[in-house]
């Protein structure tokens, strides 16, 4: 099958797909839940600061439309940081996830989807709350409306999402969180061009410089996390009885075990974003308002960050790759690692490296997250305020996904076309 059968047939309808749903949640957030007037919210909000910041922390700086679609993604979000937690303390649930049969994960994916309904209800019910005083119109029974708007359209942007995951390019949980940043860029555009407007010419060419250096950095980190392996030598049993002494050493029999420093993408970055804007949600909601320290000692955050990020990433790293499958699969296909004989010492070989690699992965993304926030401080540059390397790795990585999703696509039918 030729490059361009191959796009029309396999690629195009997928892509199209997948454009069709983000624009659709896209305008799905833009149109405005019915019962309430945004003249009046919108010119209440301004005056109500606790209101404003809550409203700022679900719909952004700029947009003060509650819209069908104005949770997201987020409750889903939540609710795959709270299933990561029960599958690493639940010695069930993390068997039927390491299974990976069809029954495990349509189990998963159930208890996924009434974690989210729960955590889309708490959301919906604590927005409306703090929406209620600058509703004008309010009633119990346009509380309720705002309820199961908020709900029904957070569960209907899930199911959406699953349906680019399974039909469409790419995750459909990475592509809505890098539809709302690519929206949010205009926005962060026009306030650096602000601030540089405000700054002399020394300090907004310095600004400048380092927020070039930063994108630049950032983007040829994410890179070279995804595209970068380890490789583990391996040799066939079969192939070494029928080589000579002199191949073996000169590796004609060796190939090798892929794997990668980052194995689980950009969803540690997701996952640690997310469970770090709760306290900040909490704070903007007028409760525990001791909670303030996280910003006055930034520190805090930071370490926070490169503790969640080592989290994540072995969390994910450790139900994608099982060194004990991995072994088990070798030994079936009467391959080992040279020096390493089969069995125990082969898992717990895999296990060190496998561990070693993440954290050398983790590390390096969790400290590109947190280096524009490290200069900002020592520097005094206000500029970096608008700027988060995490979206820029996001972005970077959903690319570099979708570039892989595409690669297999057409390689597999390259496969199936010579076979």
């Amino acid at each position: 099958m030729g490059l361009r059968k191959i796009i029309l047939q396999k690629i195009l309808p997928r892509f199209l797909i997948t454009s069709a749903i983000l624009l659709f949640i896209r305008t799905g957030a833009a149109i405005p839940i019915p019962g309430i007037d945004h003249n009046d919210l919108a010119f209440a909000i301004q005056k109500n600061l606790v209101t404003k910041n809550l409203v700022r922390t679900f719909l952004g700086d700029q947009v003060l439309i509650v819209g069908l679609f104005t949770l997201n993604i987020f409750p889903a979000i939540n609710a795959s940081i709270i299933m990561q937690f029960l599958i690493g303390f639940s010695p069930q649930l993390s068997q039927l996830q390491k299974e990976g049969d069809f029954q495990g994960r349509r189990e998963i994916s159930r208890l996924t989807r009434n974690i989210t309904l729960i955590i889309a209800v708490v959301q919906s019910i604590g927005l409306t709350l703090y929406l209620r005083p600058v509703l004008l119109n309010w009633s119990l029974f346009l509380g309720i409306q705002l309820v199961l708007w908020l709900t029904a359209g957070a569960m209907t942007v899930l199911w959406l999402s699953e349906i680019i995951t399974d039909y469409g390019l790419g995750n459909g949980t990475s592509l809505l969180v890098y539809t709302n940043i690519v929206v949010n860029l205009p926005n962060f555009i026009n306030k650096v061009l602000e601030d540089n407007a405000k700054q002399t010419m020394v300090m907004s060419f310095l600004s400048s410089t380092v927020l070039s250096i930063l994108l630049a950095t950032a983007l040829y980190a994410i890179v070279l996390l995804q595209s970068s392996i380890f490789e583990v030598d391996l040799v066939s049993s079969k192939r070494l009885n029928r080589s000579s002494t002199r191949q073996y050493f000169g590796k004609a029999s060796l190939s090798y075990l892929p794997i990668r420093f980052n194995q689980a993408g950009v969803m540690p970055i997701i996952l640690t974003t997310t469970f770090l804007v709760i306290p900040n949600y909490i704070v903007n909601l007028g409760i525990f308002q001791s909670l303030n320290f996280l910003t006055n000692f930034k520190f805090v955050y930071w370490i926070g960050y490169f503790v969640l990020i080592l989290g994540f990433s072995s969390f994910y790293t450790s139900l994608v790759l099982n060194p004990k499958d991995i072994a088990d699969q070798l030994q079936k296909s009467a391959v080992k690692i040279p020096g390493v004989r089969p069995g125990v010492q082969t898992i717990f070989y895999l296990k060190k490296e496998i561990q070693r690699i993440t954290f050398v992965g983790a590390t390096l993304l969790a400290f590109i997250t947190i280096l524009p926030n490290f200069i900002e401080s020592t520097l005094h540059i206000t500029t970096l305020n608008g700027l988060s390397t995490t979206s820029v790795l996001i972005l970077g990585g959903v690319v570099l996904d979708l570039k892989r999703e595409i690669s297999n696509i057409y390689y597999s039918e390259i496969y199936n076309d010579m076979y």
